[in-house]
């Protein structure tokens, strides 16, 4: 694969759709409209749309291939539900006018619950509460092979084109293609940048981020962990994806998950990482656990064989996992 490729013309501009869907949606204050699923995370208009109009697109092109999305229909079938699926039908006709209901329903439930040798893997909006906060929020796309990422994608549409910068031009769109580099775009396709992690080499000088919110990782271990190295800066908190972004554009040098300590053996999903990951890594980033393990995207859903996250920019990689080991 190369830039020219289908996977990667068909991915962006799936991408590029559900994330302006995603943005109508957030600009229509329809986003507080949501529903918790069985785990209490809630899923909203924009999920359900932004992941029936990936999945549509992806499959028209690749009949052949699994996609993994985090969401199904369930729900939405439900009758009494219907004025929901009614809402996330109209915006999807914005973008593909001939949707229906049950077309929109049926391309949501493309989403198979096991993995094949190759598949795509879909987060329609990582960082859901951030998205309800209008704060950050990503759309996630990875296709993976033989368990290994060959190609990540990610539009931030509430992320600042340079971090340092707040008043200026926000929306961004990352990608990655295996042994090809990371570059980020505007949500246009425009500005093309390569992106290269921090060039830090002492942790005190180090920038970390971490989630916003306190079930999905141990803040308490994170502080205690940025004292041992002498890190002063503070933790760099967001939602989503969007922390793998800031790392491999060198705005932060670390980013740690460590499970909460409510859910010790939490395991992530691979929706979660797919796509952040090979951004990290193609920008000279290193992704492991929090034990120095690749993660394994083979293994289904879930990182089974994995424990936490740990992101760097490669040259502080072992001084961490060192530390972690106390």
């Amino acid at each position: 694969m190369d830039e020219h490729s289908p996977e990667v013309i068909t991915a962006i501009h799936a991408v590029l759709k559900a994330s302006e869907l995603c943005q109508k949606i957030r600009k229509d204050l329809i986003g507080e409209e949501s529903i918790l699923k069985s785990d209490r995370s809630p899923v909203t208009i924009a999920d359900y749309g932004s992941q029936a109009i990936v999945c549509k697109l992806i499959r028209e092109k690749f009949p052949e291939d699994t996609i993994v999305a985090e969401e199904d229909a369930k729900e939405l079938r439900k009758p009494v539900r219907s004025n929901i699926l009614e809402k996330v039908t109209r915006y999807v006709r914005a973008f593909i006018p001939t949707a229906s209901s049950r077309d929109v329903c049926s391309w949501i439930d493309f989403s198979s619950d096991s993995i094949t040798d190759r598949f795509w893997t879909i987060d329609p909006i990582d960082g859901t509460k951030g998205f309800l906060r209008a704060d950050q929020y990503a759309v996630a796309l990875a296709l993976v092979e033989k368990g290994a990422v060959k190609l990540g994608i990610l539009a931030c549409p509430n992320l600042n084109a340079d971090i340092h910068q707040p008043p200026g031009e926000k929306g961004c769109l990352f990608v990655a293609l295996k042994g090809s580099g990371s570059v980020q775009m505007d949500l246009e396709g425009r500005r093309k940048r390569t992106l290269f992690v921090s060039k830090v080499k002492n942790p005190s000088e180090a920038t970390m981020t971490e989630s916003v919110e306190p079930d999905h990782a141990d803040h308490l271990f994170h502080q205690r962990l940025a004292e041992k190295l002498n890190i002063s800066k503070p933790s760099l908190r967001m939602d989503s994806q969007a922390k793998y972004g800031v790392v491999a554009r060198g705005e932060a040098s670390l980013y740690l998950r460590v499970p909460a300590p409510s859910e010790p053996g939490y395991k992530e999903k691979i929706w979660d990482h797919a796509a952040g990951s090979i951004i990290a890594e193609e920008a000279g980033g290193k992704v492991t656990d929090i034990l120095g393990r690749p993660l394994d995207f083979s293994c289904g859903i879930k990182l089974i064989k994995n424990h936490g996250i740990l992101v760097s920019n490669g040259v502080l990689h072992e001084v961490v996992l060192e530390a972690l080991k106390i």
